[in-house]
């Protein structure tokens, strides 16, 4: 018999409608019914893709005897963390409070008012690992609830007021007369380089040890970094991450896509789950590392991902869906990995050869299986079966479409299907970084496209305002800062793949409502929820670049580069001030704060601002966006616009000219790229 959750849209949830548990959605029928029966409330949090969420499920969830525990003790509550991230931020912040550590499945206790009290992440069904039971767990918890109920509330009072206290930070004050060359300084950078090469692993590349995440933020600083001081362990550091990555079991190496993160150092072993913003940052990344470089692998790295994406993660009306699981049939991987003898089977002659070029064995390299992965040089493999490197190439290229068939056979894995606006507009974000790296025009099509179903179908009532996921013709849940962080990026990302200055004009309109409606008292940081909002015990504001972006730093990024284009100095003061009132924070920590790592480094280095008017603009910028500029303002029109000040009294008539400026200073305008190019 089905449980509430059957009426959501959420995968993760509409997978738990048919446990014995009682669960139901977040919401005023749950909180009245802990409230009217003075119940403590459990709140389990996960997500479609998370592998141990799974298996709780399986243990304990569809377990009758425990479910009934849990239904006479508990008012049940089920949450998708991407569908809720705002509830998700608050209580895994209590979580690491209590315990030091957190992770998912989050499973948090609190009162019938929402304050929490205690909480841990995955539990066994019989004790084991350390820790306890589910079973002691509830009943443990029961009975603290009703024999030790001021404990209970002494440390649900304290824990809220952590919660509360979390957001007294970049108070520091910021002179706004003082110049920003002298608020920030390439020394400052210099030691923000320094740290995130101290935390590098020098052999397999990332930084830290397993398990070993990307670290996309701290690899894009590096290279930012090089182009301005051409430090080669900069480079070289941010090079070996990439090139490790590409080679290595967290990309499928067969049908494209980066997985979430590596269990191993080595980059063997990924926890198998796709999530669209993994991708959407690596693509940003590597466009850049392609740009720099001009090395062919990284380009033909963002086309294999970006084909994953168009394959396997878009929607029908054009938007990109949110992740692939990891489990297939129940079993972790099982969709990716390979036998020897499947391999042999599939590929016949050219079997021992790619098998040698995949490190694939009998014994296998993972859990007696193979993940496809290149640890040797393509050299190395051809020497040692005494063949060139142009056969084993050719080799490897006509079994990959062999073995994808063949794999197209088994049991996918699920796909969470609803659709992010954040995450959405990340891999907008990358689309157009593709299409200005690779000259790609699809990609810009792909990007428009996604564009347009957020606009028409995620927007609120014909205003700024927009909704945080959608699915099936529906919208769901006020959009939060991440969300609103990352759309006016992309649109402003739009802009100079397009030359659609309207791209522009909607940024600034979404970027009036975030500050009239996300902004603090002292009118320099962002709350995470909207004004208004009455569901969360605290409005918090985040500034740590987790998985995805901080929205802080991004819309100090957003407010600069807007100040520029509407010559709005506002934008630029509050943009100075969120990014000198995190001071030290931000040098001691460069690889937790990695955007705004990279925002002192564009304050520091200055950007060129770039004017192209007269009727062949669009190529002009088609041309200029495959230089690598990361930090640019660029606009583009036929003719002179009025309330951009960059493109006042600018054009000639018949002529195409390029403006570069600084300050709205600009140099003698010029006709060719060549020449654009040695100026800047």
């Amino acid at each position: 018999m089905a449980n509430r959750l059957a009426k959501e849209s959420s995968p993760y949830l509409l997978q738990h409608a048919h446990n014995p548990v009682d669960w139901y959605p977040w919401g005023e029928e749950a909180f009245e019914k802990a409230r009217s029966e003075d119940r403590p409330i459990l709140v389990s949090i996960g997500y479609a893709a998370c592998h141990w969420c799974h298996v709780m499920e399986r243990e304990s969830f569809e377990d009758d005897a425990t479910a009934a525990l849990m239904n006479e003790h508990f008012v049940n509550i089920k949450i998708d963390r991407e569908e809720r991230p705002d509830i998700d931020h608050i209580y895994m912040d209590a979580l690491q409070a209590m315990a030091g550590q957190g992770g998912w499945p989050l499973n948090v206790f609190l009162l019938p008012n929402r304050q929490p009290f205690y909480g841990g992440t995955y539990f066994p069904p019989a004790a084991a690992y350390n820790r306890p039971s589910w079973k002691e767990v509830l009943l443990a918890v029961s009975d603290a609830f009703k024999t030790k109920r001021a404990d209970i509330e002494q440390q649900a009072s304290n824990l809220t007021q952590h919660l509360e206290n979390s957001n007294q930070f970049g108070l520091e004050a910021v002179d706004s007369l003082i110049p920003k060359e002298e608020l920030f300084t390439m020394a400052q950078c210099d030691s923000m380089a320094l740290a995130v090469l101290g935390q590098a692993d020098k052999e397999w590349g990332g930084f830290g040890r397993a398990p070993k995440f990307p670290g996309t933020f701290s690899i894009q600083y590096l290279l930012r970094y090089y182009r301005v001081k051409k430090d080669e362990a900069a480079l070289q550091q941010a090079l070996l991450s990439l090139d490790k990555m590409i080679d290595g079991g967290i990309n499928d190496q067969l049908g494209g896509g980066f997985a979430r993160y590596s269990t191993d150092e080595k980059w063997l072993a990924p926890h198998f789950e796709k999530m669209l913003y993994d991708n959407a940052l690596l693509t940003d990344v590597l466009c850049e590392a392609f740009q720099l470089t001009g090395q062919t692998r990284y380009a033909r790295a963002v086309k294999e991902t970006l084909g994953f994406i168009e394959r396997e993660m878009t929607s029908p009306e054009g938007g990109f869906y949110s992740a692939l699981d990891a489990d297939s049939e129940g079993v972790e991987g099982k969709f990716y990995v390979w036998s020897e003898e499947e391999m042999l089977e599939v590929l016949g002659d050219d079997g021992p050869a790619c098998c040698a070029y995949y490190d694939v064995s009998r014994h296998g390299n993972w859990e007696d299986v193979n993940i496809l992965w290149m640890p040797r040089p393509v050299a190395e493999v051809a020497a040692g079966l005494g063949i060139s490197v142009a056969e084993l190439e050719e080799i490897a290229a006509r079994s990959r479409p062999k073995l994808l068939e063949a794999r197209a056979k088994r049991i996918r894995p699920g796909l969470d299907d609803k659709i992010l606006l954040g995450w959405n507009a990340l891999m907008i974000h990358a689309l157009c970084k593709a299409a200005g790296a690779l000259g790609e025009e699809k990609y810009v099509q792909m990007a428009e496209r996604a564009m347009r179903l957020v606009l028409d179908k995620m927007r609120r009532d014909n205003t700024p305002a927009f909704w945080h996921t959608y699915k099936n013709g529906a919208a769901r849940y006020p959009a939060f800062l991440d969300d609103y962080a990352a759309l006016i990026r992309a649109l402003i990302a739009l802009q100079e793949v397009t030359g659609n200055l309207g791209w522009l004009h909607e940024a600034k309109s979404v970027t009036n409502y975030v500050t009239a409606q996300f902004g603090d008292d002292a009118g320099r940081y962002f709350f995470y929820t909207e004004a208004g909002q009455s569901d969360v015990i605290v409005r918090k504001k985040e500034i740590y670049d987790g998985a995805v972006p901080s929205g802080n730093a991004v819309m100090a990024h957003n407010l600069w580069h807007l100040s520029i284009v509407y010559g709005e100095k506002s934008w630029a003061e509050r943009a100075l001030a969120m990014t000198g009132g995190l001071g030290q924070t931000v040098m001691r920590y460069p690889t937790s704060f990695g955007v705004w790592a990279g925002m002192v480094l564009r304050l520091v280095q200055g950007e060129p601002e770039l004017a192209v008017t007269g009727p062949e603009y669009l190529e002009r910028m088609r041309e200029l966006n495959g230089l690598y500029l990361p930090y640019k303002v660029m606009l583009g029109a036929e003719s002179d616009v009025e309330g951009m000040p960059l493109l006042e009294g600018r054009a000639v008539e018949g002529k195409t000219l390029i403006y570069l400026c600084r300050d709205y200073h600009c140099e003698r305008p010029v006709e060719y790229i060549s020449e654009i190019n040695n100026l800047i």
